[in-house]
């Protein structure tokens, strides 16, 4: 009997010979013709195309895994309808990240069913039905990877792909009692997605475990060519072990669950429990990034919806939905200058929730505030979907990266989830505090199935070897170069002074500008400086970028420890301004600024 579809479960029992990839396709495909393939399914790929497949796949990491695709990601052979039956036509060939796990052994089921042109986070907007919660027929999926969801919670698939613009790769999840990943914008190729919002648009990973989905993830990203927003991660993935006293943010102000009691009490035990594994509550404020939710679906953004389908949408209106084509098609009346001001508006909420980084970091949340019933948002449909987003449409605009993992059970059964949050390129860290989330919960089980979360490995994890750095100048928080340390996953551990002996120079000619440090004996003041922490490997990547005349060195603070530190040559001190009385860079910036 096969319990879970679990990527652990299953490769250990591939190896023991307790079970066999033959058996598990079987399976699988037995229960799609009792249970017919729709509304889960658009297409799936014939039984006896996938066993054969599954002779001559490569005998990589994913072997015999079985995996299903949301219908607006190109598998060659099968059609692409987006949900749209005149949309649709045959690729010949596959998306790269299709191709990548196919090369690693992976086993493709089919392509499932999605809110049209991926505009929704409900799940109920689709000519080929509509998919349901697992655990309530009257309760919708979420969307728009409704299907996509839908099929890994009920143990039709290992893992699956689906795409994620506001929301579309967290809600579902939240909604079925499994995983989803949203990694940073960039990681996962989007050569062969029809998107939704090209700029805020990423693939997204449906998973039972979050170290399943951090598997995929793995084997499934990497830089594309073919892909104009791809994206190299400065830094590998590593996975560290939870570190003690982790920064994570709640939102200072009370939440709004539209009445959902039961949601608001298991986003509250999560929070708890975070605090138990070792984890600092931090408030934060929360304004900024509500704001920016807004512009998502009230901004510009929506005309990238319709620039991409706009032929198809001039020539054959009355094919889209009518919820889908009234969002699409209001684009038309988005105008260039309001395009500019949605961009310039989105800028300034960014660099307002920098304030709040710094304080945290990574954010938790609920993944939807509430759920309801597919008669209810049939009826409302527009205000209904604005809800569920409330929690996610700002992550994508604000480039971070995200997780969802779940909750637990509200009293009538239905599961509830949250969303860990972190900055571009800290997928690995939220991995590993998602995993251990998750795993606080008692007698969690995998989606739908009665697989216990206990029986499944967490997350391997490698302990880091950190390195301190003492940043003096444009490195600080809050200064034009700091993303560079975040973008490294680096960690605040203080703000202290330098020993006595240094003297500091404001250099000439830096853009953006640049203080020296040079240790000469002289200087009587102690220098202010932050120490920041990262691996080994983030800071050899952070040393290849530093400029001449600057260079890493060893610097000596005021209570007698050294740490590597930003030093500068001698000579380029020449034409630069002493700058040492005023203590620090911070206090030379305010002063030139008076």
């Amino acid at each position: 009997m096969i319990v879970s579809l679990d990527i652990a479960t299953l490769t250990q029992a591939y190896a023991t010979g307790t079970l066999t990839a033959e058996a598990v396709l079987t399976c699988i495909y037995n229960r799609i013709a009792v249970e017919g393939e729709r509304p889960v399914w658009i297409s799936v790929v014939p039984r006896a195309e996938a066993m054969a497949k599954l002779k001559t796949a490569p005998k990589g990491p994913l072997w015999g895994v079985p995996f299903a695709v949301k219908d607006n990601i190109d598998v060659a052979g099968l059609p692409t309808t987006c949900a749209c039956p005149d949309f649709a036509y045959t690729p010949a060939r596959s998306a790269t990240v299709v191709e990548r796990l196919e090369q690693a052994g992976a086993i493709l089921i089919g392509k499932t069913n999605l809110d049209q042109f991926a505009t929704g986070l409900v799940g109920t907007r689709s000519p080929y039905g509509i998919p349901s919660s697992v655990f309530d027929p009257d309760y919708i999926s979420g969307g728009s990877s409704s299907g996509s969801a839908v099929a890994v919670a009920s143990g039709l698939a290992a893992f699956s792909l689906g795409t994620d613009t506001a929301g579309s790769g967290r809600v579902p999840a939240g909604f079925n009692n499994i995983v989803g990943l949203k990694p940073t914008k960039g990681l996962l190729s989007a050569r062969g997605v029809i998107p939704a919002c090209r700029t805020q648009d990423t693939v997204s990973i449906f998973a039972l475990t979050t170290a399943d989905a951090a598997r995929v993830l793995d084997i499934a990203a990497g830089y594309d060519a073919e892909d104009s927003y791809s994206r190299t991660a400065p830094r590998p993935r590593v996975y560290e072990p939870l570190s003690n006293g982790l920064r994570v943010g709640v939102p200072a102000e009370p939440l709004e669950f539209f009445g959902d009691s039961e949601c608001e009490r298991l986003y509250g035990l999560a929070v708890e429990r975070l605090r138990e594994l070792g984890c600092e509550i931090v408030p934060f404020d929360f304004k900024a990034f509500r704001e920016a939710a807004d512009l998502l679906y009230s901004g510009p953004w929506v005309a990238e919806r319709l620039a991409a389908i706009k032929d198809f949408a001039s020539i054959k209106p009355d094919s889209i939905h009518e919820v889908v084509r009234g969002i699409i098609l209001g684009a038309e009346k988005i105008s260039a200058v309001q395009t500019f001001e949605g961009m310039y508006r989105l800028a300034e909420l960014v660099r307002r929730a920098e304030v709040e980084w710094a304080k945290v970091d990574t954010l938790i949340l609920p993944t939807s505030p509430t759920t309801y019933k597919i008669s209810e948002v049939l009826a409302d449909p527009i205000r209904l979907n604005s809800n569920l987003g409330l929690y996610t449409n700002f992550v994508n605009l604000m480039d971070l990266s995200a997780l969802a993992v779940p909750a637990g059970f509200r009293q009538n059964g239905l599961p509830a989830g949250v969303t860990i949050m972190g900055r571009a390129f800290a997928d690995a860290q939220l991995a590993v505090l998602g995993d251990a989330l998750h795993r606080t919960l008692a007698e969690s089980r995998l989606g739908a199935t009665s697989m216990p979360l206990s029986a499944t490995p967490a997350i391997a994890t490698t302990p880091p070897k950190l390195i301190q750095v003492a940043v003096v100048g444009a490195h600080l928080t809050g200064q034009p170069l700091n993303s560079q340390l975040i973008e490294r996953s680096a960690r605040f551990v203080r703000t202290t002074r330098t020993a006595s002996g240094y003297s500091f120079y404001a250099l000439a000619n830096t853009t953006p500008a640049k203080p020296g440090l040079v240790y000469d004996g002289k200087g009587a003041g102690n220098i202010e400086v932050e120490v920041w922490e990262m691996d080994d490997a983030a800071f050899g990547s952070f040393v290849a970028l530093i400029p001449a005349p600057l260079g890493i060195g060893t610097i000596k603070l005021a209570d007698g420890s050294s740490v590597k530190g930003f030093v500068c040559e001698p000579h380029a001190t020449r034409d630069a301004e002493n700058i040492t009385h005023t203590g620090g860079w911070r206090t030379w910036l305010s002063v030139r600024r008076a």
